[in-house]
């Protein structure tokens, strides 16, 4: 269980996060909102590029925010952006190959996990293509294949579906779902696809303004009136 409690991000006299609680238990996960919500506030909080003025993030008995960015990382945290960090004058198998550096795998071990991993996403056999030559889709799958070396515990994906093709949204959500029985980590996805984090996500957390309105199934919370108002832009209703 990734257990979120209590955080809270100022920004001066801005609220960003104010006492935000959930507690994943669900594979893969979702965290919706309209633009301004708090969602990457979040993952940053989470990855320790944002220190919270309270509250704590655990799994597994570990206290993620008393850990540097670098020793989360080792821990097995992963995180992705909304543009692709993949760069155009490595192969797609050194790209990966470089997120190993610092991993738990034992050296020996590297260059076979880079590999299997790259046939997992799609990419075996492209493993030589150089960065420049990858279109949207591949780079995305990529960026995935680096999310999934050095034995993960959590991965953290910031709208990986921006700026692809349904098809492709569509091909990038069963490679997700599939991770968590792949590699046993945890997953939590911000995405502003309502199909896509409905067909992969078990459960989701939604935020507004900060906080959080609803958390649980995500077929539930969609369907609640308070997130169609905020979200779905419904019209507004009582609480």
């Amino acid at each position: 269980m990734l257990r979120v409690e209590g955080i809270t991000v100022r920004f001066g006299g801005v609220v960003a996060l104010n006492e935000v609680s959930a507690s994943f238990t669900a594979p893969v996960s979702g965290i919706i909102g309209p633009n301004g919500a708090g969602k990457t506030t979040l993952m940053n909080v989470m990855s320790g590029f944002l220190t919270p003025v309270s509250g704590q993030i655990t799994m597994e008995g570990q206290d993620l925010l008393r850990l540097p960015p670098h020793r989360r990382a080792h821990w097995g945290l992963r995180r992705s952006f909304q543009r692709e960090e993949i760069a155009d004058d490595l192969s797609v198998f050194d790209n990966v190959l470089v997120q190993t550096d610092h991993s738990r795998t034992p050296s020996g071990e590297k260059r076979r996990e880079v590999a299997r991993m790259l046939d997992l996403v799609g990419l075996g056999a492209m493993a030589e293509r150089m960065g420049a030559d990858l279109n949207t889709f591949e780079r995305r799958l990529t960026d995935v294949a680096k999310c999934l070396v050095g034995q993960p515990k959590v991965i953290l994906f910031d709208e990986p579906a921006g700026g692809l093709s349904v098809e492709e949204t569509h091909r990038l959500g069963a490679l997700i779902k599939a991770i968590p029985g792949e590699s046993g980590a945890k997953v939590l996805v911000i995405d502003h696809d309502v199909d896509l984090i409905r067909e992969i996500c078990a459960e989701t957390l939604v935020l507004d303004f900060g906080r959080r309105i609803a958390f649980g199934p995500t077929d539930a919370v969609l369907a609640d009136p308070r997130v169609k108002a905020a979200y779905l832009g419904t019209e507004e209703v009582g609480a």
